[in-house]
């Protein structure tokens, strides 16, 4: 299938969808392809826009462009901003025109339904590729992967403003053997956000920024199960984001991220680099539990560059500690004076400083918890 160069395409939300196409499909786009801005074109909320599923073998690639035509959804103040992790806990979708319950037809109300679609969607595909593209301005996230397997994304651009909501620039869902390479994403939230079921990510040679920075979670929410594992993110850049590398789970939740190496890592204007929040609570109140999905195994090797707010901030379950936490060459400065007030945080965080670091990263706790309660049932996956 071709997108030609020099045109520009219409195209309403569709699935194209197998089992029943042959393998090793090419979507070719050259030209650029715009999603519709009216409010009928939506019917009452769909979660995506281009959906590709159950294929064995599929190929985007061109030098093209996709564009979400997304500030109609952004600035309508009738839609709602659901939190970045609302559709990760949620069961997976197959069917493009599933909509959520009890929203009132758009046509009817003249505005955009207030469940803001992904721009492009692949569930249930092994063999996938992304290469060349650009994607703009989705309504939420830009590129979104459930349940794939053998994914490769590189050489490609996603683009939308820093202050564009829950435009997530490539999340990860249920997916193994991922890797992410050679891509510039600037967005308004999670360059990559990577979330359950995720296991064998590889990220390298990444330019991030503006954004959130690369996340791993928000895991467990609404007290669920989430596992991930052996996730590489070496050899990248951000700039201007709201953290650097982040680890972040809800309170009450269970299960295990385990295997993580973030290795040199370029931050430059960047508020929080080096981040795991075990408290994470997106702008709502959250009640105080005793559970917690287990953090273990995370290495921070050759992070440095400049920060805006504080260095490091480690805030770990006080029943369920973080361990194995391992420091060498970081080297964070501030970018002014005025942000030494904010010195390294660790709480409930065990682990190395395998050299010294700049700042001094004292609060890091060496060794291991004396009840060490990782291998517990909340702990395993």
């Amino acid at each position: 299938m071709v997108v030609p160069s020099g045109s520009v395409y219409l195209v309403k939300p569709i699935s194209f969808s197998g089992p029943n196409c042959g393998s090793n499909i090419i979507f070719q786009v050259d030209g650029k392809i715009i999603a519709p801005t009216s409010p009928g074109a939506w019917g009452s909320g769909l979660l995506q826009w281009l959906e590709f599923t159950k294929l064995t073998g599929i190929t985007v690639k061109g030098k093209g462009v996709i564009d979400g035509q997304g500030s109609v959804w952004w600035s309508d103040s009738s839609t709602e901003n659901p939190t970045e992790e609302s559709e990760s806990v949620s069961p997976l979708k197959d069917s493009t025109y599933e909509s959520s319950p009890a929203l009132v037809s758009s046509e009817a109300t003249g505005k955009m339904p207030s469940t803001k679609p992904t721009a492009i969607r692949f569930y249930g595909i092994s063999d996938v590729t992304v290469t060349g593209i650009t994607i703009q301005n989705s309504p939420q996230t830009h590129l979104k992967f459930d349940d794939c397997t053998a994914v490769q994304v590189f050489g490609m651009t996603v683009s939308s403003p820093s202050d564009s909501p829950n435009t997530d620039g490539i999340h990860l869902q249920n997916s193994q053997d991922v890797v992410i390479h050679n891509t510039n994403v600037a967005c308004g939230d999670d360059c990559v956000s990577i979330q359950t079921g995720c296991s064998g990510i590889f990220i390298h040679n990444m330019n991030c920024g503006p954004g959130h920075g690369i996340s791993i979670g928000g895991l467990g929410r609404g007290n669920t199960r989430a596992c991930v594992s052996n996730v590489t993110i070496r050899d990248t850049t951000m700039h201007n984001t709201l953290t650097g590398v982040r680890i972040k789970t809800w309170q009450g939740g269970s299960g295990l991220v385990q295997g993580v190496m973030f290795s040199n890592i370029q931050v430059s204007e960047v508020e929080i680099p080096i981040m795991i929040d075990q408290f994470y609570c997106d702008g709502s109140k959250c009640q105080n539990k005793t559970s917690a999905v287990a953090v273990s195994g995370i290495s921070y090797q050759n992070i440095r560059g400049t920060y805006t707010l504080k260095p490091v901030h480690f805030a770990c379950s006080d029943s369920l500690p973080c361990t194995g936490v391992t420091l060498n060459t970081i080297n964070l400065t501030p970018i002014q004076e005025k942000n030494h007030l904010y010195e390294p945080f660790c709480w409930q965080t065990y682990g190395e400083l395998q050299t010294t670091t700049t700042p001094p990263i004292n609060c890091l706790q060496i060794g291991k918890p004396s009840n060490n309660q990782v291998q517990n049932s909340n702990g395993s996956c």
